[in-house]
């Protein structure tokens, strides 16, 4: 999951070199993932009325549900 959500927002971005992601498992049922960019790019991640977030976390939201995993997705800067 992590590897899909890196190449999604890496093209988006216009310093993909400076994007991170990480992945925790606070629980056995839970993942969370929290995307670090640039500040300059936060905007062109989260889009036009956050229809580019909102579209990745619906992926990772139903590649978590294949594995009957809970998943929360987070941008920061």
């Amino acid at each position: 999951m992590k590897a899909i959500i890196e190449f999604i927002v890496k093209q988006l971005v216009d310093k993909p070199g400076n994007v991170r992601v990480e992945e925790n498992a606070p629980d056995k049922n839970t993942i969370e993932v929290v995307v670090e960019v640039d500040k300059k790019d936060i905007g062109k991640v989260i889009g036009k009325k956050g229809r580019n977030i909102n579209a990745i976390r619906t992926l990772v939201t139903a590649i978590g549900a294949k594995g009957h995993h809970r998943v929360t997705l987070q941008v920061v800067e």
